[in-house]
């Protein structure tokens, strides 16, 4: 299946109108889930402790006005205007920003970089260094000369990242159990009690076993069940605006902050961590980018969700303006508001709507996850892709069940949206504070804009966000201390993972073989060479792996054809297809040993199996016919090759049945002879000369005998001497992480009859 071919509809994203608003109705269903269910707990999450709400109705005409002008500020202004036009080849999120600054910066976070991945298409595209006398020429020059600088921006990106998987626990928790709460209102209350909770975490454990079935086949109906939810809150809030409270409008006034905030001060202030969930889910319409278009999630926003949650939280001020009366909590809830005869179908819609919302979240947590580990910052998980048309859906199973437990324990432990309230509050106002800082950088660095508007940028909203911020993190004891565990947790299994794997290829760098090794062994490397390809994977983008003359040397016999081969990540989302392998010669061409770098974005599907294998070889094949002699042999230059997909006049790969090799050319009038097991199709024209049709013929010979497969197995231990802090990082944290998480993708893949190990001790 071709999962990539929906990598590029940014493309075809601005084709006509109609394509938009496609986009834009899409778009309800997957980014705007969590965002639209925040009016079943804000206000209930807001007057829980810290304020009341009076007959004077100063404290819900506040608590309305911060919501609405928080709604403007933060989900329309900073990012349907400003941080969605800070994409990335048309993706979005922390790590797009992240990606962006570095390419920008030339800081590249992965090790195995090399001059070439700077000449990709999506590298340099829009990409304009500033004028070395200005202020974002400095501050280039300045990241690039002081590491201290890009690993402070690594573990800002990090903490965001982390701050994603806490929201993935918390949202699901949060959106399921203030849906069910609807309950309350309809049943006694020493029954509901008894129902509630153990709803909750029937649907939440069902949500969680069903994710690796995947959304595609469901997907379509997320965007019809969103749009009646948010047309069933606007229609309840217009009709409590009418029937309750018809000047309720006066509360938008930002006059009622100042009134709220003189009368209840401290309370007030602390009351903020609950009006903060008006905007959770405000991140997802960045980065939830790379499906839709700016324009389309604009226009959503702007033209029926910003509308839609205007009028519900109206609506619900309207009527607590007229109700002042609490003999419980659930009193001043969403369910409280609606009328008696509506409450069963509005709550069997808010639940499928906290579902999708949910699915939305969860799905956003396994995309960040895929990208730390792109990136080479969390350990290698098993990504199942659950749609061939719909690129990004995928599946992570250890990460998803890990995510059920949490959710889970927190549901029971915490019981009511107060604690849930500010825990997911939290995570979701330092993703947006990591978004603002990352964004002053992206203003000066990327768009070459004044220092003052990033200045600016930052005063402006992160005075906002810090206010919020703070008065999350004073209900520490109150349910808040739960991202911030969650966040730490994962930003040491990122961390001690990124030490392990940066110095585990630094010990490859400086033991690595060179090639006048090589060359010195002769054309026949001074053992036996058998029939057949031998597929060495090797972390290293230039140079011999130790493995290779560890192994030669305690077992002298090796493949005709050796092909080392690199699997990486580049900083950019996509690669083309066109761009997709560099491959070159390691010596003289009569070795038959060649170099293969296998790039992918951090948002590209990789692919394996015997397709892989195949194009591989074509590569290989196509290198062979278009590459030239090179002088030195000892020069590892190396060509750009694309998959035979992206070049149908060179090279083609075919497998057929009979016992007979041949290389044929390819004629437009002519009909392919007897059928062969094995064969290159290579252009007619130009005609290839006698030494690369003999290679070419080798390399076909190689490929019919089979391919073996030689990975490296690494036992990593700190050399002696190291500190502590290294011992315990490198010797029980980085080893536990290598040993109960997965081995590289492409050592699960290959075929076991077929692979050979090689063992090293690693002493870094």
């Amino acid at each position: 299946m071709d999962l990539e071919s929906g990598v590029f509809q940014n493309q075809v994203k601005k084709e006509s109108w109609k394509t938009v608003l496609t986009l834009a109705y899409q778009s309800l269903g997957v980014v705007y889930g969590d965002l639209s269910t925040s009016p079943l707990y804000v206000y209930k999450s807001t007057f829980s402790e810290d304020i009341e709400h009076t007959n004077t109705n100063e404290e819900i005409y506040g608590v309305m006005s911060l919501i609405f002008w928080t709604l403007t500020l933060v989900p329309l202004l900073k990012y349907v205007f400003i941080v969605l036009r800070a994409d990335d080849n048309g993706e979005g999120g922390t790590f797009a920003l992240y990606s962006l600054l570095c390419r920008h910066a030339k800081v590249n976070p992965l090790p195995s970089r090399q001059l070439a991945d700077e000449d990709l298409s999506s590298y340099t595209k829009d990409i304009k260094s500033p004028v070395p006398s200005t202020f974002g020429g400095r501050l280039k020059s300045t990241i690039e000369r002081y590491r201290v600088l890009q690993r402070f921006l690594l573990v800002l990106a990090l903490l965001g990242a982390c701050m994603v998987i806490g929201d993935g626990i918390l949202s699901p928790a949060i959106s399921v159990f203030s849906a069910v709460s609807g309950v309350e209102v309809a049943m006694k209350k020493e029954h509901h009690q008894y129902v509630e909770l153990p709803v909750v975490c029937i649907i939440l454990i069902a949500l969680f076993t069903l994710q690796h079935y995947g959304t595609h086949r469901v997907g379509f109906l997320f965007a019809p069940i969103v749009i009646t939810w948010l047309l069933c809150i606007a229609a309840i809030g217009l009709y409590n605006i009418v029937h309750w409270n018809p000047h309720v409008y006066r509360a938008l006034s930002p006059y009622y902050i100042f009134i709220f905030l003189k009368k209840t001060q401290k309370q007030g202030w602390m009351s903020l961590g609950g009006i903060l969930l008006c905007i959770t889910g405000s991140e997802a319409m960045f980065a939830d980018l790379g499906h839709f278009s700016q324009l389309s999630i604009q226009i959503a926003f702007t033209s029926f969700v910003y509308p839609s949650l205007v009028l519900a939280y109206l609506g619900q001020a309207a009527y607590l303006s007229q109700h002042h009366e609490m003999q419980n909590d659930y009193h001043i809830g969403f369910y409280v508001s609606v009328p008696e005869t509506l409450r069963w179908p509005v709550l069997v819609i808010a639940v499928l709507a906290a579902v999708v919302g949910s699915q939305a979240i969860i799905t956003g947590t396994f995309s960040i996850i895929k990208q730390c580990s792109a990136l080479g910052c969390f350990p290698r998980v098993k990504i199942v892709h659950t749609s061939s048309k719909i690129h990004g859906q995928i599946y992570i199973p250890e990460v998803n069940w890990i995510l059920m437990v949490l959710c889970l324990a927190v549901t029971v432990g915490f019981r009511d949206t107060g604690r849930l309230g500010n825990a997911s509050g939290l995570a979701v106002i330092t993703v947006m504070l990591v978004t603002t800082c990352l964004m002053s950088l992206v203003i000066v660095l990327c768009w070459h804009r004044s220092v003052l508007l990033a200045i600016s940028f930052v005063f402006f909203f992160g005075a906002i966000e810090a206010l919020y911020f703070s008065a999350s993190l004073v209900k520490f004891l109150e349910g808040a201390w739960v991202p911030i565990v969650i966040s730490l947790f994962f930003m040491m299994v990122m961390s001690a993972w990124h030490y392990g794997a940066l110095k585990t290829y630094e010990f490859d760098v400086q033991n690595k073989v060179s090639v006048d090794w090589l060359l010195e062994l002769g054309p026949g490397l001074g053992i036996v060479r058998v029939r057949g390809i031998g597929l060495i994977h090797t972390e290293l983008v230039s140079g011999i792996p130790a493995i290779f003359s560890h192994f030669v040397t305690n077992l002298p016999a090796f493949h005709q054809v050796l092909i080392f081969l690199c699997v990486k990540s580049v900083p950019v989302p996509h690669v083309a297809h066109k761009e997709r392998f560099l491959v070159g010669h390691i010596g003289p061409r009569e070795y038959r040993i060649y170099r293969c770098v296998v790039r992918y974005g951090y948002r590209d599907a990789r692919t394996d199996g015997p397709q892989f294998e195949d194009d591989l070889v074509c590569s290989v094949a196509e290198f062979i016919r278009t590459g030239e002699r090179k002088a030195d042999p000892t020069d590892e230059e190396m060509v750009v090759v694309g998959t035979p997909s992206s070049h149908p006049n060179g090279v083609q790969f075919r497998e057929e049945n009979g016992s007979n090799l041949e290389i044929t050319e390819a004629r437009e009038e002519g009909v392919p002879r007897a059928k062969k097991r094995v064969r290159f199709v290579i252009p007619e024209s130009p005609k290839i000369e006698v030494g690369v049709r003999d290679e070419l013929r080798e390399l076909m010979e190689a490929r019919e005998a089979g391919v073996a497969y030689i990975l490296g197995h690494s036992y990593v231990r700190a050399q002696q001497g190291s500190s502590f802090v290294k011992r315990m990082v490198i010797n029980y944290g980085y080893d536990f992480l290598r040993r109960n998480f997965r081995a590289p993708t492409y050592a699960l893949s290959v075929p076991h009859a077929s692979t050979l190990e090689v063992g090293m001790v690693y002493n870094i």
